[in-house]
């Protein structure tokens, strides 16, 4: 599974809907940790683990606020449709996945 990009129009489907747990990634492309974090939720998005969506909030003002994002790249497990966690900062892979499965 690839990375899907988030916006206000498929939050809803790709998210809140989603039967399945799904890490959305806040983040912006001038943001160092945000860039060196990408790779490696592509791979756990490749590796099938769970959904991820990538959320630019310079393109989503209104979505990051909405979810009080203050600080980039901000993590943050759905399931079932409703925020369960969220963690702030760079992680590396293993962290990642320690995130998603505790």
């Amino acid at each position: 599974m690839e990375v899907i990009i988030g916006n206000k129009d498929n939050f809803d489907k790709e998210v809140i809907k989603s039967i399945n747990p799904v890490l959305v990634d806040f983040n912006a492309t001038w943001c160092g940790p945000c860039r060196m974090l990408g790779p490696i939720l592509e791979e756990v998005a490749s590796e099938d683990t769970i959904k991820v969506v990538s959320i630019d909030v310079d393109e989503n003002e209104e979505l990051a606020a909405s979810y009080g994002i203050s600080s980039i790249p901000c993590l943050i497990l759905f399931i079932n449709g409703k925020e369960d966690s969220r963690v702030v900062g760079f992680r590396n892979k293993e962290e990642v996945l320690d995130f998603i499965k505790k």
